[in-house]
């Protein structure tokens, strides 16, 4: 190939032109970053430079190979292969604008390396099918709350320019002789080229121009990506590279509405959204009619980074303005927008700020208030006295230790509902009678055992769970023992990642975990095996939250029974509708199905006789829903303990 950057272009040496618009891309590109910085800059500040081995692993895992896209086969492909197109295509740019700018270069052209010359072409094709696949699921299958704008049909055009003067200039080097070697793809495209008559002279004219509109078209669109819809392009990796570690939980603030309230992360989370509705389309308060959309959230909170960008645009609040207090108080903090985003945006900690924003400001509601007030003076969100937290324990024909008085093996965190709900005590007795058939030395907390805070915190009261915590630590120094036990995900999570605990942090299990390592070591052992066709729930707070999804699966296996998953199931999960204090709400008027509801029809549907749950609340939810959904012939809910109890009773 020729020089494209050499000679003159009306009178304008050639090289000069591509100096200019160069500076001029590069500037207006630098300028509105710049810009973005400067905003984030004025946020509160978030440590994200911890850990750097995970961080790398996940941008390979999550940007380079598109895990998370890959969940949705046909545009995960596609999406995999434009970005790997894309890669290709970037580095042959530089590489020509290096050598286009700085002809003393002793470096050909990317088009002029054989290797690299096959690769994009080869890219070229792949990355142009793509590119129809991704139209067609576009515009043609138009999946829901996919947004639909002007900016995308430009990015798709914008791209597909790139690649077609890429292939027509490579298909007018062979006819002008330019290209060597084996060249597949450019020998096609020669052949409608030769037939209209290109060759020669006008064959290293196409070469030549193809050059430029190649180039100018990628200066054109390095200059539109900051100032349109599509910005994630350039922002989501750095989601990725920055995002949570670990199940995101805000620092202690007095919550947020006004951009410098917000932390830097929480922000980019705005910069960063792909707007593709994938948290949409997971999330149970959406899909069943709450007023709450995860992917307008994020939308809004890029509204406000943006009306700060514009002259006098400070001042403005994301609460009232753009979010509704309704759709503050609809999330279940389930995570499922957060897990099924590509592009690692943190959608719950924006929430839990603006909860805690109008908690400040008094604007809950009655029931909440009530749940909290009870929280606050009893410990526990049933009002009742402490004395009477262990009163479940007064079935059993054996006294369970006080582990403030007796050095235990395991502590047993119950938990709010399996204390003092009396639908579940029989479900806690059971617990029990387990534990010391197995032989584990276990003990209880009694009436020094508050709630663990977790469901408080996310409703926006860290006040609230700050006294919590405080006072289950003194609990906790005061007793003796080694490890701790419950059967409450939601407190889970709390004791194993959110307490402070000052001498290192005891060991956390969940009941599964200590249940499959008793059937395991034979320390339990079924004595008749259990028929039937089940399907288990994923609790949120087991599952996505912790982890947790095998040993559940384990205990049913065996004990014999036949476990039949339902579609969503494992990190894909549904809500039960009950978490981020949801429990403690009433529902809002105009839902659709409550997610318990939506659930329990899932589960029925696989054919299962019966519903597997390991949480308290799921428990709760899933029996009230049996009933409204009219599957109490059809359906039982069984906690996991109970058909533990059953399959080994001798």
């Amino acid at each position: 190939m020729t020089d494209p950057a050499a000679g003159l272009v009306l009178g304008v040496p050639a090289r000069a032109i591509l100096w200019l618009i160069t500076l001029a891309a590069f500037g207006l590109f630098g300028w509105r970053v710049a810009a973005y910085l400067r905003v984030l800059a004025r946020a509160r500040p978030e440590p994200r430079w911890d850990r750097w081995p995970e961080r790398i692993r996940r941008f390979v895992i999550e940007v380079l190979a598109q895990r998370k896209l890959l969940e949705e086969p046909l545009i995960g492909v596609a999406h995999l292969l434009i970005f790997w197109a894309f890669v290709f295509y970037a580095t042959g740019f530089f590489w020509n604008l290096a050598r286009g700018l700085l002809p003393w270069l002793a470096v050909p052209y990317a088009d002029q390396a054989y290797a690299m010359a096959l690769a994009l072409e080869i890219f070229g094709v792949i990355g142009l099918a793509a590119l129809a696949v991704a139209a067609y699921r576009r515009y043609i299958l138009r999946p829901d709350r996919l947004e639909q704008s002007r900016d995308a049909g430009i990015i798709l055009g914008l791209i597909s320019v790139v690649l077609l003067s890429s292939l027509l200039g490579a298909g007018a080097a062979v006819l002008s002789g330019e290209a060597h070697g084996w060249r597949p793809v450019a020998s096609a495209v020669a052949v409608p080229l030769a037939a209209a008559g290109i060759g020669g002279t006008a064959a290293s004219g196409v070469v030549t121009a193809m050059w430029w509109v190649h180039m100018v078209t990628v200066l054109g669109f390095l200059v539109y990506l900051p100032y349109s819809k599509h910005l994630h392009l350039l922002a989501s990796p750095f989601g990725v590279l920055f995002g949570a570690l670990e199940p995101p939980m805000p620092a202690a603030s007095e919550g947020a509405s006004r951009l410098e309230e917000f932390t830097w992360r929480q922000l980019f989370s705005g910069l960063a959204c792909a707007e593709c509705g994938r948290c949409d389309r997971a999330c149970p308060a959406l899909n069943s009619g709450y007023p709450l959309s995860p992917k307008m959230l994020m939308h809004h909170v890029k509204e406000l980074i943006m009306a700060s960008l514009a002259p006098g645009g400070n001042g403005h609040a994301l609460l009232r303005e753009k979010v509704k207090p309704e759709e503050v108080w609809a999330c279940m903090t389930c995570l499922a927008c957060i897990a099924r985003c590509p592009v690692g945006n943190e959608h719950v900690p924006v929430l839990i700020e603006l909860r805690r924003k109008l908690m400040a400001e008094g604007e809950l509601e009655a029931h909440l208030q009530e749940a909290l007030t009870n929280l606050s003076r009893y410990g526990n969100s049933f009002g009742q006295s402490a004395r009477n937290r262990a009163r479940w324990a007064q079935g059993l024909d054996f006294k369970i230790k006080d582990a403030r008085k007796e050095q235990v093996a395991w502590l047993w965190f119950t938990g709010d509902y399996a204390a003092y709900d009396p639908r579940l005590q029989p479900i806690t007795r059971a617990a029990a009678r387990l534990l010391a058939r197995a032989g584990v030395d276990f003990g209880i907390l009694y009436e020094a055992e508050q709630n663990s805070g977790n469901d408080a915190r996310r409703a926006g009261e860290e006040g609230l769970f700050e006294s919590l915590m405080e006072k289950n630590l003194a609990a906790f120094g005061k007793a003796r023992f080694e490890k701790i036990v419950t059967t409450d995900p939601h407190s889970l999570h709390a004791l194993r990642h959110e307490y402070r605990w000052s001498n290192g942090r005891p060991q956390v299990v969940h009941h599964t975990e200590l249940l499959w390592e008793l059937i395991r070591t034979n320390r339990l052992s079924p004595v008749k095996r259990l028929n039937g066709k089940v399907t288990y729930h994923d609790p949120c707070y087991l599952g996505r939250y912790n982890g947790i999804y095998e040993a559940p699966r384990r205990i049913l296996h065996a004990l014999g029974l036949e476990l039949v998953e339902m579609p969503r199931h494992g990190s894909r999960s549904y809500c039960c509708g009950a978490g981020g204090g949801r429990i403690w709400m009433e529902d809002v008027a105009g839902i659709q199905e409550r997610p318990a509801e939506s659930r329990v029809r899932e589960a029925a549907a696989t054919g299962a006789t019966m519903l597997v749950v390991a949480c308290p609340k799921d428990w709760v939810m899933f029996q009230d829903a049996r009933k409204t959904a009219g599957l109490e012939d059809k359906l039982v809910i069984k906690e996991i303990v109970e058909l533990v109890e059953e399959a080994t009773q001798p």
